[in-house]
């Protein structure tokens, strides 16, 4: 059993059953503030870590609402659960084009990641969590933010969780799964509180669905491969599917305006990825057949495109976010 098992096991005996929302919180705060989880090496791969694409059609739908709400100068950018800071440094690039001038925020936890983050942007100014951001519009992003955060899970009136049997971890019941997030909730809240009270528009971009899906979502990943969920805790990432309409809800609740959701592939291809795929190409012909095969992982809906959702939130008064209106 690994350091944080053995902990957690010591924690059943101690206090009784684990909630699985205290399960997934206390697996992911041990895994994230321990290593970069990123990469070949790692478990799993982002979106950004594809291909600069993704982060210059994030930046560019950031950078034409600034434009169009009037480029205000106290405006500055920021990203929940960065990475490596690859999104945030395409993203960047692509306002900086248009005349964006403003500080790069990161709300980031963990110190290894926080350690990758500063070597690629230094001038980054790092927060543990949404509440100190500055008190001014925000740019935001938040690509597979909100998938770690942890979930409740109900089989019928009766909350899951986990238990000892035999000395190993097991769930206490089966059945059909009920799925909730306060903890996605309340940050969806407070993010749409910032944005009605000082203006901006932020996306969230994440695999999940629309809202109203019943089952069990959660999941962990090792070394680029689904693991069970009770194996390894603290050594290996466990998200669950995010439900999107749960987020437009509360992020309404605290005064933003919410889009439609639509799939990341659809949104892609309509802010002009194809086009930009097509000039790097020009640019770069011994790359052709790895853009073409970047677009296609971000875009084919047996790929990403389908399965991953991107909803723009914004305050009442700021412009609807291209290709989500």
């Amino acid at each position: 059993m690994t350091p944080l098992g053995r902990a957690l096991a010591d924690r059943i005996r101690i206090e009784g059953p684990l909630s699985v929302e205290a399960y997934m919180a206390a697996c992911n705060a041990y895994y994230y503030a321990t290593r970069d989880p990123l990469g070949v090496g790692g478990d799993f791969t982002t979106a950004p870590e594809i291909h600069q694409m993704f982060g210059e059609m994030v930046g560019a739908a950031l950078a034409d609402v600034w434009t169009r709400i009037g480029k205000p100068v106290e405006a500055v950018y920021a990203e929940l659960g960065p990475g490596r800071g690859t999104l945030a440094g395409d993203a960047s690039r692509v306002l900086r084009r248009v005349g964006f001038e403003g500080a790069i925020h990161l709300v980031e936890t963990s110190p290894a990641l926080r350690e990758r983050q500063a070597a690629l942007l230094p001038e980054a100014i790092f927060h543990d969590s949404l509440d100190s951001l500055p008190e001014v519009p925000l740019l935001l992003a938040a690509n597979e933010f909100f998938d770690a955060l942890p979930v409740r899970q109900f089989v019928g009136d009766r909350e899951r969780r986990v238990i000892l049997a035999g000395g190993t971890m097991a769930f206490d019941r089966d059945g059909e799964i009920v799925e909730t997030s306060p903890a996605r909730a309340e940050v969806a809240e407070q993010l749409g509180r910032h944005l009605a009270t000082h203006g901006g528009a932020a996306l969230v971009i994440d695999y999940g669905y629309a809202g109203g899906e019943r089952g069990d979502t959660l999941q962990a990943v090792r070394a680029h491969r689904h693991a069970l969920v009770l194996d390894r805790p603290g050594e290996q990432d466990l998200t669950a599917h995010v439900d999107f309409k749960a987020l437009a809800e509360a992020a309404r609740k605290g005064g933003a305006d919410a889009s439609r959701i639509v799939s990341q592939g659809s949104w892609l291809e309509t802010l002009g990825i194809g086009a930009r795929a097509m000039a790097l190409a020009a640019k770069n012909p011994d790359d052709t057949q790895s853009i073409a095969e970047a677009r296609r992982r971000l875009c084919d809906e047996e790929q990403m495109g389908r399965l991953f959702k991107v909803l723009a939130l914004r305050a009442p008064d700021w412009p609807s976010v291209a290709g989500l209106e």
